[in-house]
């Protein structure tokens, strides 16, 4: 190991790859310059010593959140949401292309968004394309821009500007976007199916729930396969809710189409039998469903069908969810929970035999690679100095106190979890609060 760091962080519990184990790691110029034994002798004029009930995770990346800026600040803003992610351990973030105004559906768009975030970021934060009816011709534009990939809906977005694509349209693009080796991501849940059932209405849960059945998503999952299968293009499916869909998936790989898939927090922490009707902190899209669905979930990520854990933080005022009366209806469809993911995800995860490495990958290696960040979430040479000092078995009260989102409400508060974030690293220091520095990235050159 070679003298000469900016920083030496010596952990006695060091998340490297699929394994845990002591390291020393030496960083210079804000990248991972060495990972050596963790009694090796180095020098730098920073040293962070760890405890061994601490452990060096990785950098989280979240390639599923809804910052609302510019536009809708109110409901969401870089400020904010970074400092949220910051403080749950995340250090890059990746932010959808609707919720704001305008939707990044254009390199006008896109440098707008650009601009709101310059400046007040913690964090490093990449940006997502759309994909609407009719603007086919921005997306090379756009991939040459920057952004990481692209995002489309096949049923209702909820925003006015960012209208949801047929499943022909999708397979064009996908057609398009191949010889771009980018992602196109997909909300998948089918339009015409959804049409025939009633809007819920009133505070009942299972209403909503039934308004929402499994079969929409699973409609729209087949959609996807099949225009990934015609295309030969690159797909990935976000929030995925639905168990049914996961032998679908693992045979389309076997397949060899070229599909991923996420699920988000809230699908595997919580179930419908335990949602109280009028408890809209719970709504979202899909929807929340039975305990017995959540654990094929697990198994699925388990099995390798599932290949990360995103937020979809979706945030929003509380009018919007409509707090005074319950409303499953009317109540905007969205959890947020940017800064609770990993103590949620562990406190899950370790009650079902999974590991620290397990969740890392999930959360942080997986995500890096899906946006095609490929010097993030993984701690190697040559890597960005991205870390999260993480507390595994501190317990952790939900208070509505300590959220640092935009808007504190949650279906967690009051919980008790295991595991908390002690620190943040991004590019070799620690995050300072009164410091932004976080960078707007670009997806990096193949």
């Amino acid at each position: 190991m070679t003298d000469g760091f900016d920083l030496l962080i010596r952990a006695p519990r060091t998340i490297c790859g699929a394994e845990e184990r002591p390291a020393s790691i030496g960083v210079r110029a804000g990248s991972i310059a060495a990972v050596a034994p963790l009694d090796q002798a180095a020098a730098a004029p920073n040293v962070i010593e760890l405890t061994a009930s601490e452990v060096l995770l990785p950098g989280l990346v979240d390639s599923h959140v809804h910052i609302c800026e510019p536009g809708h600040a109110d409901w969401e803003g870089f400020t904010t949401a970074t400092m949220a992610a910051a403080a749950g351990g995340i250090t890059t973030l990746v932010d959808m292309p609707l919720d704001s105004l305008p939707s990044t559906t254009s390199v006008a768009a896109l440098e707008l968004k650009r601009q709101a975030a310059s400046g007040q970021t913690y964090v490093d934060v990449g940006f997502w394309g759309g994909v609407i009816p009719g603007n086919e011709s921005e997306l090379e534009s756009l991939h040459h821009a920057g952004v990481l990939g692209f995002k489309c809906f096949l049923a209702d977005s909820g925003s006015a500007d960012f209208l949801p694509v047929s499943a022909d349209e999708m397979e064009a693009v996908l057609r398009r976007l191949r010889p771009l080796s980018t992602p196109l991501l997909v909300h998948a849940e089918s339009a015409e199916a959804a049409a025939a059932i009633p809007a819920a209405a009133g505070r009942s849960y299972a209403n909503y729930l039934a308004s929402r059945p499994r079969g929409i998503e699973n409609l729209a999952i087949c959609q996807v396969i099949e225009a990934a299968r015609r295309s030969a293009g690159r797909a990935h499916i976000v929030h995925l809710s639905s168990s049914d869909a996961l032998p679908m998936i693992g045979s389309a790989r076997r397949d060899g189409i070229s599909l991923s898939a996420e699920t988000c927090p809230h699908y595997l922490i919580l179930s419908s039998e335990e949602i109280a009707d009028g408890a809209i902190a719970c709504k979202a899209s899909p929807p929340v469903r039975e305990a017995a669905n959540r654990e094929l979930l697990w198994a699925g990520l388990r099995a390798g069908v599932l290949d990360l854990v995103a937020s979809d933080h979706s945030p929003a005022t509380a009018a919007m969810k409509h707090t005074d009366t319950g409303d499953f209806g009317a109540a905007w469809s969205g959890i947020s929970s940017l800064q609770l993911g990993l103590p949620l995800i562990w406190t899950a995860a370790r009650r079902r035999g999974f590991s620290l490495a397990d969740v890392a990958c999930w959360m942080s290696q997986r995500p890096a690679e899906l946006a095609g960040l490929r010097k993030k979430g993984r701690i190697a040479p040559g890597y960005d100095a991205d870390f999260c000092i993480f507390v595994p078995d501190d317990p952790l009260l939900v208070d509505r106190a300590m959220i640092r989102h935009k808007h504190p409400l949650t279906p967690y508060d009051g919980r008790t979890l295991t595991g908390a974030v002690r620190g943040s690293i991004l590019r070799g220091e620690l995050i300072d609060p009164e410091r932004p520095r976080g960078e707007l990235l670009r997806r990096d050159p193949q």
